[in-house]
């Protein structure tokens, strides 16, 4: 596709001043110089919703906005705009022409989720704005929940337009701290301005990290800086920003997060065009944050497929490369209340130099696998690298002729423009097969999930399995998992753990993970003996999607708790970092009225590391009136099932 500039393409400012969207004839909240022929330059407008606020501004021309939450700065005043192929800033010299509010109330019902129902309830401004210089013409949008606050741009006109840079900036209040984290690392507690410089020649390159970002503020608050709705656009990261320590800048990637494709310096897209939403969930407490997840859902397109009674999210076992293990595991998940096994890196042969995944090695009868999975209610998974996706179309067509029920595709480093479209595509052509999908390693949320179901879950994450440290996993509630679904392998039961038993067991409650992979490195032999693992009946019973969730305490990278219904049995998970505590915990949330027996999955007296700290199993009776008394060790954590 020719850039504009190009001969016989069409120039970008030619098409861009063609025929616009009409956003209505009058100026409507807004305050300052009033509407006119030449359209205001100083001039603002309001959207809120419950206790945030986002405020879109031209002062002398210049475009910016501001966010508030509880009359408190979230983001002071940050500049908005675009740097076009050619040059053109979009931004810098503006006037309104018109703009228009609505207010919209509605519920809707994913096909699965943290909640059995969504409330998508906004006010929204949109501007409709010229470039002075240009004549150019085009629009940003603002919404405000009570969930947090987001932000667009759109693009009029019947053509293309060639996007070079996206000028969007976050200024943050003095003191504020943001968690930020590249690829696979370990989140870091910065100033805005101390992002690490990461990145090589071949990779994006700079003070850069990836999203979702989550900054705490004074007086409490807490916001995650997330996308929604990406498609046929490059990745946002942020950037510190030179001379301005509390200040992060918009970067559009130019490369796949591992540097392994084609340099993008430009994303060419067809207008009528609207970009990523950029969305900032808040919260007045860390838990409140956790709650609030679902804004980044509520701003993607709606479900496009039009059957989706065959997805069915849920837990999933790795066996090894043999058939003798694969039928081992089917056995396992019966008995454990798994749904899927899956076969990882290797089933077909080395990932990195056989690009044919059609070819099980010999040690694996795959037919003979599948077949006895599918005669117990098992579900098969199977892993493809990136590098076996050349036509995956007809591999996935084939994958659907043998039984297989879902793909894991391993190193799916997004970042470019291209890349956000091979994802769509792979979603979209799974979908067409009834196939469930799990992408991994350096892929971000941006709520694809909701428009294609079927796209269970992703990494982006340092994962359980590099054994992390306890303060990292309880970052994650607060970061990571408010983007979207987190694939993140629960390692019950391995000495290499940095945390407890009980700790990895509440992970199950305390993360939202749709497809959730249990029991990893292990093998059905070790869990011979149940009674010398009393976790085991906790991983059983417990599901993977919700019907109501709340989070009931927590503060970024020091501890956590989540209550998770499904039906009528609540699940409760808690963990802590490295230091040791109680919390207190009213059980509110239970149906009043009705005696519970509480489960309690606990941690016992510390051992000489904490792996080696026991789990304690206990069970009491309790009420909505009760005060749950939670302790935990020192990286440990607790697991509780409430039943009627």
């Amino acid at each position: 596709m020719r850039a504009s500039g190009e001969p016989g393409s069409p120039s970008r400012r030619r098409v861009l001043k063609g025929a616009a969207v009409a956003a209505g004839t009058a100026v409507v909240g807004l305050t300052g110089t009033p509407a006119h022929a030449s359209g205001p330059r100083d001039c603002a407008a309001t959207a809120r919703m419950g206790a945030n606020a986002i405020t879109l501004s031209v002062t002398d021309g210049a475009l910016s906005w501001s966010a508030t939450r509880e009359g408190m700065t979230v983001i002071g005043t940050s500049a908005l705009g675009f740097t076009l192929a050619d040059g053109t800033i979009l931004g810098n010299d503006v006037i309104v022409l018109d703009g228009d509010r609505d207010t919209v109330h509605r519920t809707w019902s994913p096909v699965y989720g943290r909640n059995a129902t969504v409330t998508d309830h906004y006010q929204e401004q949109r501007w409709r704005l010229r470039d002075t210089a240009t004549g150019i013409r085009f629009g940003v949008q603002i919404r405000a929940y009570k969930s947090g606050v987001a932000l667009r741009y759109v693009l009029f006109g019947t053509g293309t337009a060639v996007i070079a840079d996206e000028l969007t900036t976050f200024a943050f209040p003095e003191g504020t701290t943001v968690y930020s984290a590249r690829d696979e690392d370990a989140y870091v507690p910065v100033a805005p301005g101390a992002i690490p410089v990461t990145g090589t020649s071949t990779t994006d390159n700079g003070p850069l990290t990836d999203l979702p970002l989550t900054a705490t503020l004074s007086e409490g608050l807490i916001a995650c800086v997330c996308e929604s709705a990406r498609l046929n656009y490059p990745r946002l990261m942020l950037s510190s920003t030179e001379g301005d320590g509390n200040t992060l800048s918009a970067h559009l990637m130019e490369y796949t997060a591992r540097g392994t494709g084609e340099v993008e310096p430009t994303s060419t897209v067809t207008t009528p065009f609207a970009t990523p939403w950029r969305v900032l969930v808040t919260g007045s407490t860390h838990a409140e944050l956790i709650d609030n997840a679902e804004l980044v859902l509520n701003l993607a397109p709606p479900n496009v497929l039009p059957d989706t009674s065959w997805i069915k999210p849920g837990k999933v076992f790795r066996c090894e490369l043999t058939t003798a293990a694969g039928l081992a595991g089917v056995d396992f998940a019966v008995a454990r209340g798994i749904d899927y096994i899956e076969y990882d890196a290797g089933w077909y042969g080395p990932e990195f130099t056989t690009v044919d995944a059609t070819t099980p090695i010999a040690a694996i009868d795959m037919p003979s696998v599948i077949s006895y999975a599918t005669s117990r209610s098992i579900g098969v998974f199977l892993y493809v690298n990136r590098l076996a996706l050349t036509d995956a179309d007809a591999l996935f067509a084939l994958y659907k002729s043998w039984g297989v029920t879902g793909i894991k595709l391993g190193f799916i480093n997004d970042g470019t423009q291209s890349m956000t479209d091979r994802i769509t595509a792979w979603a979209r052509t799974a979908a067409e097969h009834e196939l469930l999908i799990d992408m991994h390693d350096d892929v971000r949320p941006s709520g694809l999930e909701r428009t294609y179901p079927n796209y269970l879950s992703l990494e982006g994450v340092r994962g359980n399995e590099q054994f992390p440290t306890a303060t990292h996993n309880v970052t994650l509630p607060f970061a990571r998992n408010i983007g979207g679904p987190l694939d993140y392998t629960i390692c019950y039961g391995q000495s290499r753990n940095k945390t407890t038993n009980a700790h990895q067991m509440a992970m199950a409650a305390v993360y939202y993970q749709p497809l959730n992979f249990l029991f990893w490195y292990d093998k059905p032999s070790k869990y011979a003996t149940p009674a010398n693992w009393p976790g085991l009946p906790w991983f059983n019973a417990i599901p993977t999607t919700w019907d109501e969730s709340r989070a009931l305490a927590g503060r970024i990278g020091e501890y956590a708790a989540v209550a998770r219904r499904h039906g009528t049995t609540w699940y409760l998970g808690a963990m802590t970092n490295e230091t040791a505590r109680t919390l207190s915990l009213p059980l509110t949330f239970l149906t009043p009225d009705t005696p519970y027996t509480a489960t309690i999955y606990a941690d016992g007296t510390p051992g000489t590391s904490p792996f080696r700290t026991p789990v304690v199993v206990s069970a009491v009776s309790v009420t909505s009136e009760t005060t749950l008394e939670v302790a935990m060790a020192a990286a440990g954590g607790q697991a509780v099932m409430f039943t009627p």
